[in-house]
């Protein structure tokens, strides 16, 4: 898989094979955070045979851009393979980008949003992408956060403000 290598604007600027990244490449993630009427979040935990941050708690779909691909055209083919669902760009609103520097990675993190009344087993999930996803209210996930900031990816720091906002 080959991936767009982007500089400081978002502007690409090359193309490497993923496994050729390095800790001064920038590239590109989309990521959708779903809610329900609730004011719910639905989190992901990662599948425990991912080669990144196994096991660790994230956004409902979040995928790498790949050569070809946009932010947009991305997010949509993530949110099918991640959860099972078929969503129309135009269905989504799209969110702050925001750029992540941690843990040796660096990337643009372009949000989407989306609100659904679904309960967790009406999602299909590949368990090779996603242990589970569970629904959490603000002041859970902020708990959770406080007491267990372990069980959330490495950058959760950088997004969790904007999200518990």
């Amino acid at each position: 898989m080959k991936i767009p290598v982007v500089d400081s604007n978002d502007v690409q600027v090359g193309v490497k094979k993923r496994d050729e990244i390095t800790e001064n490449d920038i590239y590109r993630v989309s990521a959708l955070w779903l809610t329900n009427s609730k004011g719910e979040i639905l989190l992901a935990q990662r599948a425990l045979t991912k080669k990144n941050s196994p096991g660790k708690w994230g956004p409902a779909v979040a995928g790498t851009v790949e050569d070809g691909e946009t932010y947009d055209t991305n997010i949509v083919k993530e949110i099918r393979e991640e959860i099972g669902l078929s969503l129309t760009i135009e269905e989504l609103t799209k969110g702050p980008k925001l750029f992540i520097g941690i843990d040796r990675k660096k990337f643009f993190d372009q949000w989407y949003l989306y609100t659904i009344d679904l309960p967790i087993e009406n999602f299909v999930i590949p368990k090779e992408e996603v242990a589970q996803v569970q629904w959490v209210n603000k002041e859970g996930l902020k708990k959770w956060y406080q007491e267990r900031p372990e069980d959330f990816l490495s950058n959760a720091p950088d997004w969790l403000p904007q999200l518990l906002g």
